[in-house]
């Protein structure tokens, strides 16, 4: 039995230097992509620059997302991270540099966040130290942070952050007002944050009381989460009447897509933005496919490249299996609501993601959510069964920017 537990002691030490070790290198990686970004590759530099000139619209397009409408370019995308950025385009124009840096903060500030949350749920150091380098290292958020350059990528650190910080806020702080507004700033860097407000709600409530029952203390929850959300939300659709003359105009629809040879051109031309046909290629990049490095050349011998439609999110983050294992009380039956909502709803939508390497990063659409369900299943005896899987998503992680770097792909 000692000899047993000795081993046992001596593998886990094992896996705790080895990912610590990979998780300084991926670090290292990231302060590296930030000192090296080049300029001119995030849109928000341009709605930032458009915002600080009193315009809705912008004068140049970086990326292929660009909108036009009467002969004005639009980045369609909600403003808030513009607002982030509006300090660096002031001080170095549109081609500033930076993006990767401001998501290496947000990144560090919601891994802490969440590791504030997970200690409020009484969870042990070694828990929450193996939980947080999941989030950080072993998830899509380390692939998002690398591409904080692109208008996407920024898009979702920032809305990651805010749904940490509005979670922080109801679990940890009981501050609902702070919550709303830190969930507005998410609803404002991605639309579908709004879909966390009645989960917000559920946490604010006492766990020990009926779901159901109106209470005045209830009420005044619901009133100083909620008021703030809504302020949020006709921000966005004042912003849009601002834009397009519509407030429920996202303006998605003047993105010249064109069957010009991509992938996603191909698509929109001949099926729209959503669409049945989709579902295919979507569900089996998010649940099946693996990690996949082509090798070519006459005998395919030569390291090509890796597949940018990404790698399916229990391969690559397989520490999420322990979702299963949850008890399903309301907090978690609600975020396994959600996470299957927002699941289902983009099996149809025109893109998964990509490009993108390891990762499905409309995963962090609801990995806030799951990470909620996954505190009552990571139990003691389930913590070196996570230790290994968290580590098996670090060293693929590892491997990605590795064949990224050997191939100057990415």
């Amino acid at each position: 039995m000692r000899a047993g537990i000795e081993t046992m002691g001596k593998r886990n030490l094992l896996l705790l230097l080895g990912a610590g070790a990979l998780c300084v290198l991926l670090l290292a990686v990231a302060f590296f992509r930030a000192l090296t970004e080049a300029g001119g590759t995030n849109a928000y530099a341009l709605v930032a620059e458009g915002l600080l000139s009193g315009r809705s619209d912008v004068s140049a397009c970086f990326g292929a997302d660009c909108g036009m409408r009467d002969g004005k370019t639009y980045i369609v995308f909600p403003p808030f991270p513009a607002l982030l950025a509006m300090p660096l385009v002031a001080l170095f124009g549109i081609y500033t540099k930076g993006f990767v840096a401001l998501s290496i903060a947000l990144w560090a500030a919601a891994l802490a966040l969440w590791n504030r949350i997970f200690r409020s749920y009484g969870l042990s150091d070694d828990q929450r130290l193996w939980l947080v380098a999941a989030i950080g290292f072993a998830s899509p958020l380390y692939y998002v942070v690398l591409r904080g350059d692109g208008v996407w990528f920024f898009a979702q650190s920032v809305a990651f952050f805010f749904i940490a910080l509005a979670i922080h806020e109801v679990v940890v702080g009981r501050r609902p007002v702070t919550a709303g507004l830190a969930l507005g700033c998410a609803l404002l860097s991605r639309q579908m944050s709004i879909f966390y407000a009645p989960l917000l709600l559920l946490l604010a409530f006492r766990p020990d009381e009926p779901l159901l029952r109106i209470t005045a203390a209830r009420i005044a929850a619901a009133f100083k989460l909620g008021l703030p959300i809504l302020a949020a939300l006709a921000v966005y659709l004042a912003y849009n009447y601002w834009r397009f003359g519509d407030p429920l105009d996202s303006g998605y629809n003047t993105i010249q897509f064109t069957a010009d040879g991509s992938v996603l051109g191909e698509r929109v031309a001949a099926y729209g933005l959503w669409n049945i046909h989709y579902v295919p290629f979507n569900l089996f990049y998010f649940l099946l496919q693996g990690f996949h490095a082509d090798f070519t050349g006459p005998a395919r011998l030569t390291l090509g490249s890796l597949d940018n439609a990404g790698t399916a999110i229990l391969a690559a983050s397989p520490w999420l299996l322990l979702l299963f294992f949850t008890r399903l009380g309301r907090i978690e039956f609600f975020a396994l609501l959600l996470i299957a909502g927002f699941s289902a709803a983009l099996l149809f939508y025109h893109s998964n993601g990509f490009s993108q390497y390891n990762a499905q990063r409309y995963v962090l659409d609801w990995l806030p959510a799951a990470l909620l369900v996954l505190v009552p299943a990571l139990t003691q005896a389930r913590l070196e069964i996570f230790r290994l899987l968290v580590t098996w998503g670090v060293v693929l992680n590892v491997a990605t920017v590795a064949v990224l770097a050997l191939t100057k792909s990415g």
